[in-house]
């Protein structure tokens, strides 16, 4: 096959086409490399064979690659995408972080009606912002085949951040397994992906646990070793679509100020990054500045991005990602030369929950079995305004606020570990208004059963939406009735985490709430419409952990005079 016909190919991502990399992410790229921007963007869905670690599978990409193109965007430019399904199902293309008008936002069902087999659509927006973002299908779950891509958007003014190069990193996990036997699976055994553990039996009888602590999660059927519910048993870690055998590597002149833009766009998967011997000072945060913060580690749930600085001497090193379970690690090298490479670190002890992951606030004498028992009563239930079912095992008794906590198995590192109470909003908040109301929605589960939802009440056409009137001002709080973290995602907004910094909250799109665990966030529901609201691990979306924010009147309801209907 000449060169143009594979050219070609590879761009429709017809089947025979093998998935490239983009040029921004082929290993030796000296900076991002080439990316797609320009007034007008073509961007094209289809089907293409993925080889990593030496096995071939099949891949859902965007114009043949995996990951998916770099597009590059201009503050204040408008956005023109125009995206052709070449597959013989629906698509779409979320971008993820953007706010736009909710038309656009791309999710099949909430704000438009999905891309049709062999049909195109035209997302066209102002870019209004500038930061780190990506792209992502919010369709069939195909984001765990492939179907993901990073986007960055230059400032139209000077950027306050000065580096001399940047590489964008695109963490990711990738199984051999279609994404729908994984949930099959899922749903027949929650255990199943965590049975690789070797110290699985182990920590399932209570090693090192005492007697109580053993009867109390018995009691609620779970496990201490529930961190991941997919794991490097079936995953391979993904560095801008490179395996960790593949090395994929990052160059640098020494002494540069290098910005890593990392990005995780898993399906499953927390990672813990880290570069041994390099630390790094934090920049951007779901693509917003913060004041620069210097750390050793960092916690990046998915669906969040960091922007780091680095500035690297005359050696190499090692961008380790270890999963929050430590299964499995993807790694890449950074290096002034090719073919260097630096030592990798080895996987940590796994970490096991505690009793304040269980909600029991600090742990240790609130652990009563009697206690543990009334986590789930009627009573308990309608104080927190969640509704009973099948669908919930738990809710938890004495949840506390975690935002200042290190991400789980951090806890006990002796380095620095950046936790959400470092984070703060290098421009003022723009609304200074204290919020009108106060809302509390409960991250809830049955985990045995694998049933995820909000509130008790899994996503169906006739779940409630969340109401807000537009430009009002509401402090929102997560509550996590689970024993699982839970990156929670808001389309089309961007929100104030509560911190301490008054004033200088972080304005983020995505927050991890840790097991157990509370996160508050304060919303000016300024972009009419509605919105898809949801956890970004996509088992427990697209098993119920999803909802509509929706905020009246819209800009054409009230031009038209219709008040404030809903």
């Amino acid at each position: 096959m000449n060169r143009l016909a594979l050219s070609r190919r590879a761009l429709i991502g017809g089947i025979g086409a093998t998935a490239l990399f983009p040029a921004w992410a082929r290993s030796g790229t000296p900076g991002i490399g080439a990316a797609l921007s320009g007034p007008e963007i073509r961007l094209n869905v289809g089907h293409t064979p993925f080889t990593v670690g030496g096995r071939t599978g099949h891949a859902v990409t965007v114009n043949g690659t995996l990951p998916a193109p770099l597009i590059r965007l201009k503050e204040g430019q408008t956005a023109r995408l125009i995206v052709t399904n070449h597959l013989d199902e629906d698509t779409s293309i979320h971008w993820h972080g953007l706010l736009l008008p909710f038309q656009m936002d791309g999710v099949p069902g909430i704000s438009f009606s999905g891309i049709a087999p062999h049909s195109s659509f035209t997302y066209e927006f102002p870019v209004i912002q500038s930061g780190t973002y990506w792209y992502h299908s919010h369709s069939n779950l195909q984001e765990a085949m492939g179907h993901y891509g990073p986007i960055v958007i230059d400032p139209a003014d000077a950027d306050p951040v000065a580096y001399d190069r940047e590489h964008v990193v695109v963490l990711s996990d990738w199984s051999f397994m279609h994404p729908h036997a994984v949930m099959k699976k899922l749903k027949q055994d929650a255990e199943f992906f965590r049975r690789d553990n070797p110290n699985f039996a182990e920590l399932a009888a209570g090693k090192g646990q005492t007697l109580k602590e053993r009867l109390e999660w018995g009691a609620m059927r779970m496990s201490p070793a529930d961190i991941s519910d997919v794991t490097g048993a079936t995953y391979t870690y993904l560095v801008n679509g490179h395996g960790p055998a593949e090395n994929w590597t990052g160059l640098f002149n020494p002494g540069e100020r290098v910005r890593l833009r990392i990005i995780n766009a898993s399906a499953m998967t927390i990672f813990n990054v880290r570069i041994p011997g390099l630390p790094m000072t934090v920049v951007n945060a779901d693509g917003e500045n913060v004041r620069p913060v210097e750390t050793d580690e960092l916690q990046i749930s998915v669906a969040e991005t960091y922007d780091v600085i680095v500035t690297p001497g005359d050696a190499a090193y090692t961008l380790a990602a270890e999963s929050v379970d430590r299964s499995g690690m993807a790694h890449a090298t950074l290096a002034p030369r090719m073919g260097m490479s630096a030592p990798v670190p080895k996987l940590r002890e796994r970490p096991t929950l505690s009793m304040k992951d269980m909600g029991h606030g600090g742990g240790g004498d609130h652990a009563a079995m009697g206690h543990s028992m009334k986590m789930r009563d009627p009573e308990n239930a309608a104080r927190a305004g969640v509704k009973l079912s099948p669908g919930v095992d738990m809710i938890a008794p004495m949840p506390v606020d975690r935002v200042g906590d290190r991400g789980l198995g951090l806890e006990d590192e002796t380095h620095r570990v950046l936790v959400y109470t470092d984070l703060v909003a290098l421009a003022p908040n723009p609304d200074t208004r204290s919020p009108s109301r106060s809302l509390e929605i409960h991250l809830t589960s049955n985990m045995e059963r694998y049933m995820w939802s909000f509130n008790g009440e899994q996503f169906s056409p006739v779940t409630e939406p969340f109401r807000f009137e537009k430009n009002e001002r509401v402090r929102v709080t997560l509550v996590n009735d689970t024993m699982m973290a839970h990156p929670i995602h808001l389309h089309g907004h961007f929100f104030e985490v509560v911190n301490g910094h008054e004033g200088h909250h972080p304005r983020k799109h995505t927050v991890n709430v840790l097991p157990g665990g509370k996160v508050s966030f304060d919303l000016t529901a300024d972009a009419p419409g509605d919105w898809a609201f949801h956890c970004h691990l996509l088992m427990h979306m697209h098993l119920g952990m999803f909802n509509v924010v929706t905020v009246r009147p819209l800009d054409s309801e009230r031009t038209h005079g219709a008040g404030d209907a809903a």
